[in-house]
């Protein structure tokens, strides 16, 4: 976060009217910042960098090879993918926190970084749980059942999703004895 204590999002296109566009729709709620293309992204990050809009497609260096060397540089930030590219199985082992198709709504794009940010409060295993659901959400919109079924790839990540799950729900119930929270399923106790 800036020193005004507003949230910094990335926003990365290869095209400047888009980009500008984004980011002058989240201008009101955070300081946004533009990259036009990869390469200006990488150059531009920072620990600073909250939120990284990515688009996916780019000629000088695509978004899945910034979103891989911002991994690998350790930043700490959400990412979401912000693309006209279909999402298809290859999703599935990338390092995003959500995705988003081209054209967004202003309101679903501040709802997103919204939403990104919620989530980068949680521990490491929220998130993890968060990213997986997200893709296994995409991939329901786009493939059909039995399409889906047929996916080994799409069957373990659905198992993984349920193993982090039922992790979570133990480390709740954990908290909830040991700590003396009261968790009701769907409210407050009380």
């Amino acid at each position: 976060m800036t020193g005004n204590g507003r949230a910094t999002v990335l926003v990365v296109d290869d095209e400047a009217a888009v980009a500008e566009g984004h980011a002058a729709q989240l201008s009101d709620e955070y300081e946004a910042r533009v990259a036009i293309g990869g390469h200006e992204a990488l150059s531009a990050m920072n620990d600073g960098i909250d939120v990284v809009l990515l688009d996916r497609r780019m000629p000088d260096l695509d978004g899945e090879a910034v979103l891989e060397r911002l991994r690998e540089g350790g930043y700490d930030c959400r990412v979401a993918m912000l693309t006209g590219v279909d999402p298809d199985f290859d999703i599935i082992d990338m390092g995003f926190d959500d995705y988003l198709k081209k054209p967004v709504s202003a309101d679903a794009l501040n709802e997103t970084v919204g939403g990104l940010l919620r989530r980068s409060r949680y521990d490491t295993r929220l998130r993890r749980y968060f990213s997986l659901a997200s893709k296994v959400a995409v991939l329901e919109t786009e493939h059909d059942r039995a399409e889906l079924a047929a996916e080994p790839d799409y069957v373990e990540l659905c198992e993984r999703l349920a193993e982090l799950r039922a992790e979570l729900d133990d480390t709740l119930d954990e908290l909830s004895t040991r700590d003396g929270y009261a968790v009701a399923a769907g409210g407050s106790s009380g």
